[in-house]
């Protein structure tokens, strides 16, 4: 089984790099790290950089995990092999591209892009939001599935991941405390669905809300609180229809002994339980 420890960075494609960066420094509240060979890597915490912009199609998508060192590594790439996933392994030069000292990369059963790497950078520099946002870091993503039970079976059976919930067939899945750091939700594509940022307070949220509104944002759900995590939310747009996500206050499950995941229905109750509407397809009943 493949040990993921913790979720590092999304790549998202870009045709239009400055639209990228204003959105994600002056919107999203992110900072700037660098530009490398025309990616643009951002923070938003202590690690060298959570989300990169690489020109490209922007439905090229990859989420990156970080495994222990590099023999788990190699145990992976062997593993993945073994099941029939197509691993390459990256080059020198695209380990220093993405700033850790090994990964390989292949695409999961629906068809997105994942990275798994070993000793991904930090920075020595701290954090500094280009907004005040209140973000405290990257915690999780949405990904499209195909077939929501066969893509949990590859995330709990060749990975360590483990169900917290269910709404409909789209499981909530944990790789440590936090109640959910991958979500997979039924559609006809693969990629990313959302992208997650925590936030300070449930007051965070709310400047947001305003704030996105007044700058023409689209709110595509929220504010509101989630049934499953607990987590009060926001969703709102960003560039090539990619949605974002603030949250605040979700839930851990530090007791794996006791734990049992819940069933709950696919409606949108499940995912607000103030009565937000949301204005995102996979979140509609």
């Amino acid at each position: 089984m493949i040990a993921l420890t913790n979720i590092r960075y999304v790549r998202l494609g870009t045709r239009d790099a400055g639209v990228a960066v204003k959105f994600a420094t002056q919107i999203l509240g992110l900072q700037l790290a660098d530009e490398d060979g025309g990616s643009i890597h951002l923070r938003s915490d202590d690690r060298d950089h959570t989300l990169v912009y690489t020109p490209g199609d922007p439905y090229d998508h990859t989420v990156g995990f970080e495994l222990a060192n590099g023999q788990a590594l190699e145990a992976a790439a062997a593993e993945l092999d073994n099941a029939g996933h197509a691993v390459r392994r990256g080059t020198a030069a695209e380990c220093e591209q993405r700033r850790v000292g090994a990964f390989v990369t292949f695409k999961e059963p629906t068809g997105t892009g994942i990275d798994l790497v070993a000793r991904p950078w930090h920075s020595g520099r701290r954090y500094a939001a280009s907004r005040d946002a209140g973000i405290t870091g990257f915690s999780h993503v949405g990904l499209y599935s195909k077939a929501p039970e066969r893509d949990e079976k590859f995330w709990t059976e060749t990975c360590n991941a483990r169900v917290s919930d269910w709404i409909g067939s789209a499981p909530l899945l944990r790789i440590d405390p936090v109640h959910h750091r991958i979500a997979l939700f039924p559609a006809r594509r693969h990629g990313v669905q959302h992208i997650n940022h925590q936030v300070e307070t449930i007051d965070d949220v709310m400047r947001a809300y305003y704030f996105l509104r007044d700058q023409g944002i689209a709110i595509r759900f929220g504010p509101g609180r989630h049934a499953t995590s607990g987590a009060v939310f926001l969703y709102f747009e960003g560039p090539n229809g990619m949605t974002f996500e603030y949250s605040t206050g979700v839930r851990l499950i530090e007791d794996e002994a006791t734990y049992r995941p819940r069933q709950l229905p696919f409606t949108e109750e499940s995912f607000c339980m103030w009565g937000a509407r949301p204005e995102i397809p996979e979140f509609q009943s």
